[in-house]
Parts: C-alpha cells; structure tokens; sequence
C-alpha cells in the first residue's frame, strides 16, 4: 500500500504542474528560510558558550547612581578584582583585562598598530577556554613585557617562522615603549566571543608604567571577571557586598559619592546585558524574537499555501475517493493515503529546501557578519529538528484534506450531486486574510525600519562630521612634541580647512572621570562625567555651538591648567537649571581645579541608541587623533598629498585614517544588518504568500471557466471578467489590512522603544502599506485574471 500511495503522489505531482510547482517551490523557500533563521538565532544564543567553565565565570558590575541602580558599568577600578579574591573564599580566581588598547607593533620589517589589544593577568588563559598552540598557558602573562599573540596575528608579522620567544618592538598603548617578548600563540578567538583580541599584554607591563592606578578605587580602566566555585550562590555573596565596600571605601555611602558592586553571569553578557562600556558587542534579544516569529510566520503561509490549494482542489478528487470507497477503501485508509501524499510533498519541498539552504550559507554569512559553514547545517541534532519539523508541518498541511476528502460520501460523488461545503470556501479565505494581515504587517514595519534608520544616519547631530579625516597617531610621543609643527603643516594645505588635536572624537573611545563640582548649595559634589581632552580648535572646528561662556583659546593661557567646558546635559546633572547658573563655578577633576568657562549645546557624541550624558571638556597637549576638516572633492587625491606630507613630518609611523561620518555610524552596523534581514525575509515572507494567492487564483479562474465563457457570449467585457475574479480577493486583502494595522503599531512601536531618539508612527506608513499590498495582490492576480477573460469563450463551452 504504502508503494501504491507514493506512485499516487507522485503521478497527482506530476499531472497538476502548476500546483505541484507552487506547493513545492513555496514549501521549499519557506522550509530554507526557516531553517536559515534558525541557524542565525543558534549563532545568537551560542556567544561564550564554549568556555568550559563558562556557567561558573562572572564578571563585575560598577553601579555610581544612587537613584537608578539598574544602571551600571562594565569599565571599573583595579583593587575591586584583587580585594574580591581575598575577601571571599569563593572566589576561585579573579582575571582583569584593561580597556581596549592599540599598540604599534614592529618586528624586522613588518610593522602595524593593532587596535584589538587588552593587557591581561596571568589567569585568563585559566579562566577562558583560549588554547595556546605553543607557549605554556600558566606563565604566558606573568612577567612583565610578555606578549601572546593570535595565530593569524602572529603569521602576520613571523610568516612560518616560530615566534616563541622572539623579540617584538611595542610603542605606544598603556605601558611605555619597549620590547615585548613573544611568550604564546592562542588560537584566534571565536567569533562567538562578547569580546575578541588579536593581542594580549601583561598586566605587569601596564603596572610598571602606572602603578598608582592598581590601587586607585575612583580610576576606571579594568574590566574584572571572577571564577566562582561549583556551590556559589549569587544572592548570598550579593548580601555581603555592603560591608565589603564600607571595608575598602571610607566614603561608599555618604551623600556626595555612591559606589556598589554586582556580578552578571557569562551567558547574560551578549544578549542580556544592559551595562554601559561594554568590552565588545553585544546582541539584541528582541531582534532574535522578530526573526524567530518571522520565521515561524514564513513556514506557517507556506503551510497555508499547501492546505489552501489541497482544500480547494479537493472536488477535483472526489470521484476518486468515491471509486475507492466503493470498491472498499476504508476513511482510515483514505487519512493515511492522503497524509502519505502530503509527506512526500513535504518531503521533496524539504530536501529543495535543504539544498537552497547550502546555496544561500556564504550570502547568509555576508549579510549577518557570522560565519556559517555546511558543517552548521549537517550537525545531526540540527537534521533532526529541520525534518520533525517537516514531519509536523505534513502533519498540519495534510491534516484538513485529509480529514475533508476521506469523509465524502460515495453514493452523493458518483450520482454527481456533491457540493463543495461552504466551510471550505470560508477557511480558505480565513486563511488568505491571515497570510496578507502577516504580509501588509511586515510591510508597515519595513517600512518604520528603513525610516528609524534614515532618521538616525540623517539627524542633525549637533556636529560638523562631514568631510573631517581622523588621522590616528595613537599617543605618539614624537608627534605630541612636534603636535604644533605638525597642525601648523596640515593647515597650509590646500583643501584643508582647519585641524584639530583630541584624545578622542565623537563615535570612539573616551574615558569618564570623576569630578567634583561646585553645586548650587555651594558645596563640592562628586559626579562621574564623560570627558573629552581637547585642544583649543576642537569646539570651533566641530563647530559645537557654544551656549554660555566661552570655549577654550590661546588669549587665556590658564585654559590649560584650570579651565573646564561642559554640555547642558552636565548642567543638568550637576543641578543647574540654566547654563549661565553654572559659569565661574569651581570643579576638580583629575588632580585639576578650577573654573567651568563655558557651556556648549548638546551634541550626540553617542550613538542615537542613547540619550546624550553629561560630558566635560579641557584642554590638553596630547592626544591620539588629528580632525581635519577637508574642503575637496577630489578624496583621493586629497588624502594622497596629506598622505605624503605625514610620510615627511612623522616616517616612523603609518598613515592610519578614516572618515568621520564612516567611523560614527559603524556604531549601527547592527542595524544596519538588522534591516537587511529583516527586508529580505519579509520579501520572502510576501512572495510565498503571493505565490499561494497566485494558485488558489488559477483554480479559481480553471472552476469558473464555463462561467466566464457564458458572461463573455451574453457581452461582458474583458474588465468585468477581470473584476469578477479579483473582487473577493481584493476584498480579503482589505480585511487583512484593518487587522494588521494594530499589530504592526504595537510591535514596532515596541521596537522603536530601544532607540534614545526615535521617530513617531505616522499614518501614512499603513496607507502605504495597504496601498502595495492590493498592488502586489493586484499584480498577482492580474495574468490569470488577463488570461482567463481572453479565452475564447467556444473553447470553454463546448464540452460538457
């Protein structure tokens, strides 16, 4: 029997093409878009899940605001890790890593500045699953100056050679210059890491050029993560954080300085995390859930294409089941033979779909930014869930024809007095409304999408970041002595017009630092701003408006030693209500007292994710990055002489650039993918549910083509045909429209949430929305719609 139903299947599939065509090729994108979706959201959920003792790592959370405690920092201080270790015994190990560091390194003739380097304790090769492929893991980081490299890192600059115990030149980064010896090659990190590296230092190197920081509660500079023994438990050591604090910090409960401590498990970080400055990237859990219920969408219109078309063709197959009931087929036979047909539908749509999942891995890999490999696909777990769940979407796409065809009464099919039930007629269009309410929905929320996202990249930000080059020298101490010379040259350029000196610019790296202002009590109160170290051209050159005071200049000498510029956000912070309230009033931050001299009006130096903080500004004499302000078409053959003329001003480093308004919306590279993804599987989404549409039509327009014939000899014309057939299908989309209105409000308007700055639902999106959806429904019905009412109509009533 069971070879009688696949030969069945197989000669329906073969006899009904363009059904067999729609059923399969729908199933089968439907099938691979699913099974691609999934094995991103595995990617998601896999970050830091190889470390072995990944469920016992830690690390330490820096809470500074009294009023909101769930805020918090990943970036702290050095002794909480220490302290930590000994206070508590449960504490197994404690591992910290500096901020994010760039070191230029040399060796012979190879030279380049890494950017992904962290100085590490000797433990991190204990604590994190990294293996090291030579060098022994417990000693790589002790001694000072000793340096592991990555293996790509590593061929980098000794090719095949063996690298172990080689000398390589470090200027630059946290520790003074010198040589660093090569103690390790690690394998390179995972790409499912919440942070990665290409270098580690030893911590010993940073304690040797600033060892006062290591005991410095207030200085922030460490990331600190903590492997906890087997039976700790979280909330108790959380309970006995209190009297830890007030044991190492005099002043951790008073008035004018807040400071606590948390720990956050190593599989909250990536997903979970809602901490500031984190080491590396972190993903969205929202995103995850759109893509999931996305691809749960895809598959279940790819389920309804399937049922719609098997219900509306099951008159066609009546007399069949009336044959076979007559000469003693059972209803229970009947299920069976019709769900074995539904399976090997599945089936085939299921194997297609497998390999157009294949085809579609290094464009998926491309788009996302994560490595997917044909071994991701072949795990055998992964198999299992890709064809059970072909098993259940048999199940659920044969469950109503199998059910409605076996149940036909013999005796009514073969005297021909059958009727289609209208139940049917009514599920299909239930259907239908539900795959364009998910359809039009998916359409509005592209929509919002491309629009948030236009928003941010087009938003005045309060800045000038267009056609500025950052030249980065990372704290070269040569370029600092000449910085005057060097700003001097680049100004007299042609194309150039003006230069700017900064530790940071808006969109990278900058420290926070702990300041105590004059308040309106007229007391000193601690606070934690941002801080940028500037130069006197900074604010002008950015063009920063400037709201209250002044900004820095050359006329007032003593702006480098006791001037402070500050945003209004810190006007705020510090409790001012107006920004001339706060100018003359005294601070002292980082062993600098003196006088705040100026507001300037907010710019958002952040990303549009967040709001705009309280930030300080002062000037200084060093720092890591030129502005130049350009004023050329002609990028390459600007760069090229700027290029040129750094070659002859600094010949020991390299010419390290980029474009402002390329390195600041990096920090939405995220989003950006998102909305790649998001547009492609909605398209996907649309097409499948069109493609059902485009077969229920053509059914419909094959059932009514005795119909249409008689209209077109009584004189209709070709439009009315046209209208006849696409009325009840406009109809249905109309309905969808009203139900997916509300639905896509409430999701996005959820999604927007994450968004500081963010733009407001308006009502033409839905307009638009519903006005493609009955094009797109249109379009599709329009060729069978054409054709149907250009037949002639002799063709179709010549027959009975």
């Amino acid at each position: 029997m069971l070879k009688n139903y696949i030969k069945i299947a197989w000669r329906n599939i073969v006899k009904n093409k363009i059904y067999s065509l729609i059923n399969i090729g729908g199933l089968a994108i439907g099938m691979s878009c699913f099974l691609l979706i999934t094995l991103y959201i595995i990617k998601e959920l896999s970050y830091d899940s190889y470390h072995e003792n990944g469920n016992q790592i830690y690390r330490v959370l820096h809470h500074s605001n009294s009023e909101d405690t769930s805020k918090a920092w990943v970036w702290g201080n050095a002794p909480v890790g220490p302290a930590l270790k000994t206070d508590f015994p449960e504490i197994v190990e404690k591992v910290q890593f500096s901020g994010r560091s760039a070191i230029l390194l040399k060796y012979e003739a190879n030279s380049f500045q890494e950017n992904e380097c962290f100085y590490a304790d000797p433990a991190a090769f204990e604590v994190f699953s990294w293996p090291l492929v030579s060098g022994d893991p417990k000693t790589a980081l002790e001694a000072p100056y000793s340096i592991v490299l990555t293996e790509t890192t590593a061929k980098k600059y000794f090719g095949d050679q063996n690298p172990l115990g080689k000398t390589i030149e470090g200027v630059g980064g946290r520790a003074n210059d010198g040589n660093y010896t090569v103690t390790g090659v690690m394998k390179d990190v995972p790409e499912n890491s919440h942070f990665s590296f290409d270098v580690l230092m030893s911590m010993g190197s940073f304690y040797q050029s600033r060892p006062g920081i290591f005991d410095a509660w207030g200085y922030v500079d460490f990331y600190t993560y903590l492997l906890v023994s087997d039976n700790f438990d979280q909330k108790a050591f959380q309970s006995k954080i209190p009297s830890f604090l007030e044991k190492h910090i005099e002043e951790v409960s008073s008035d004018e300085y807040f400071y606590n401590i948390s720990l956050e498990s190593l599989d909250q970080i990536y997903l979970h995390s809602k901490a500031d400055r984190q080491p590396g990237i972190t993903g969205s859990l929202s995103n995850i859930y759109i893509f999931a219920i996305i691809g749960l969408f895809i598959l279940i219109i790819a389920c309804i294409n399937f049922m719609n078309l098997s219900t509306a063709r099951s008159l066609e197959r009546a007399k069949e089941v009336g044959v076979r009931k007559v000469i003693g087929a059972n209803r229970k036979g009947l299920t069976y033979q019709f769900f074995g047909e539904s399976l090997v539908l599945v089936l085939l749509s299921s194997i297609i779909g497998l390999l157009l999942v294949f085809l579609a891995l290094p464009w998926m890999s491309n788009l996302t930014g994560i490595s997917f490999y044909a071994k991701d696909v072949l795990q055998i777990p992964i198999l299992l869930f890709f064809f059970g769940t072909a098993l259940l979407t048999a199940l659920f796409s044969g469950s109503y024809p199998a059910l409605i065809l076996s149940g036909f009464k013999p005796v009514s099919i073969l005297r021909g007095t059958y009727r289609k039930s209208p139940q049917g007629a009514n599920l299909r269009k239930g259907l239908v409304i539900f795959q364009f309410s998910l359809s039009i929905a998916l359409i509005a929320s592209t929509v919002i999408v491309y629009d948030q996202l236009g928003y941010m990249f087009n938003k005045d930000m309060g800045f000038d970041k267009e056609q500025q080059l950052i030249l980065d020298f990372n704290w070269d101490q040569e370029v600092i002595a000449n910085m005057e010379t060097i700003k001097s040259e680049f100004k007299a350029m042609p194309n150039v017009t003006s230069v700017s000196m900064s530790r940071t610019v808006p969109g990278s790296h900058f420290p926070a630092a702990g300041t105590e202002v004059e308040t309106v009590s007229g007391n000193m109160e601690h606070f934690s701003p941002y801080i940028y170290e500037v130069d006197n051209d900074f604010i002008p050159h950015y063009n920063i408006e400037v709201v209250a005071g002044r900004a820095f200049s050359p006329d007032f000498p003593t702006d480098s030693i006791g001037s402070l510029v500050i945003n209004e956000a810190a006007v705020k912070a510090f409790g001012y209500s107006e920004p001339n309230e706060i100018i003359g009033k005294k601070f002292d931050q980082w062993g600098r007292q003196g006088t705040i001299i100026g507001v300037v009006k907010d710019f958002n130096y952040l990303s549009l994710h967040q709001d705009i903080a309280p930030l300080t500004l002062r000037q200084v004499p060093y720092g890591q990055y030129f502005s130049i302000k350009l004023n050329s078409d002609d990028y390459y053959a600007t760069v090229s002489k700027i290029r040129q003329k750094w070659a002859a001003l600094a010949p020991h480093r390299p010419f390290l650039y980029s474009f402002l308004d390329t390195s600041f919306n990096e920090q939405y590279q995220a989003d950006v993918r998102f909305r790649k993804l998001f547009t492609i599987f909605s398209f996907l989404t649309i097409f499948i549910a069109c493609l059902g549409l485009f077969g229920l039509v053509t059914y419909s327009a094959l059932q009514r083509t005795k119909e249409i014939g008689i209209r077109k000899v009584l004189g209709a014309e070709v439009t009315n045909i046209i209208a006849l057939i696409s009325k009840d299908f406009i109809k249905l989309v109309g309905i969808a429209l009203l139900i997916a209105i509300p639905f896509s409000w409430y999701a996005m308007d959820q999604w927007l949430n994450d968004f500081a700055y963010r733009i407001e639902i308006q009502w033409w999106v839905f307009v638009l929305s519903g006005v493609l959806a009955l094009c797109i429904t249109f379009f599709t019905i329009s060729f069978q719609a054409v054709k149907s009412a250009l037949v002639n109509p002799v063709k179709s009533l010549k027959t009975e």
